[in-house]
């Protein structure tokens, strides 16, 4: 395994094939636009053994343009009552700096981003797949010099590689990129996990993730053996609730086994050394 592979994220925690991984509670809008839920969630993905919760920085008129909204007013309600203010986010990264875990959140705007860097302290920036290829953005975020993680289930190789390209000319080493389909809840048989063997073979000094959709814990379990560095999982304390992709969230206790079940799985894989038991 490649030693030059990995990153130091904010909270200094490195990311590479040499560390253990690092596990990702997507919080998404499982909070329903509740902030005392999300600090209730942010508690319990610690409990659980993650490393750091992710959420959005979205408003709806940073989503869609003004157009859409004024021929969709509901849409327009429904985003506005999930998402949360730039209040409500900086408290949510001060809540969970105090009890011990990490923060970073998606942003989709320039405001967005100078708001999350110069307030939130994040881990990371996250760059969802739809701004794969929205190249003014990559280059405003990537001069920020806060380590970027790059989801791409949007993206064709090609534009995976003019994104890191264009993030590396602009200053930006500390990059990771996530194997991600985009589809809620995946389907296994489409996975295509072995995206993640391609990309560590396409880009030798990028740590490679996985940014997973799906139900249950096999797949992010499975990607470590593939030389997923880092998993991102989508958390909610309760998945019966109806929300917008709440029913295919993780819940706390199988968070915990993925956390834990992930962990022996890396410390499984050993070295590329034959050794003979004894």
């Amino acid at each position: 395994m490649s030693k030059k592979r990995f990153i130091k994220l904010n909270d200094n925690r490195k990311i590479g094939d040499s560390y253990k991984p690092y596990i990702i509670a997507e919080l998404n809008t499982s909070h329903f636009g509740n902030i005392s839920l999300a600090k209730k969630m942010i508690l319990k993905a610690k409990e659980s053994g993650c490393d750091c919760v992710k959420l959005q920085s979205w408003k709806s008129d940073t989503l869609y343009s003004k157009s859409f909204l004024n021929k969709n007013p509901i849409s327009k309600k429904f985003f506005d009552k999930y998402s949360l203010n730039n209040s409500q986010l900086k408290k949510l990264s001060i809540y969970a700096k105090k009890i011990g875990i990490s923060f970073s959140s998606t942003p989709y705007s320039e405001q967005e981003v100078d708001f999350l860097v110069n307030e939130c302290n994040p881990a990371f920036i996250k760059v969802a797949s739809m701004d794969l290829n929205n190249y003014l953005f990559l280059k405003f975020i990537a001069k920020k010099k806060i380590p970027i993680i790059l989801s791409t289930g949007m993206g064709t190789i090609q534009e995976i590689e003019k994104a890191i390209k264009l993030l590396i000319s602009n200053g930006q080493k500390n990059i990771c990129i996530l194997h991600c389909v985009s589809l809620y809840p995946l389907d296994y048989n489409i996975a295509n996990l072995r995206n993640i063997t391609m990309l560590r073979k396409k880009f030798k000094n990028i740590p490679i993730g996985y940014s997973d959709h799906s139900v249950g814990v096999v797949l992010p379990i499975s990607s470590i053996a593939l030389g997923a560095c880092i998993i991102e999982k989508h958390f909610t304390l309760d998945n019966k609730k109806i929300g917008m992709d709440n029913h295919m969230a993780t819940e706390p206790n199988e968070m915990l086994k993925l956390t834990s079940e992930c962990l022996v799985a890396f410390n499984s894989l050993g070295k590329e050394k034959r050794i003979i038991g004894k």
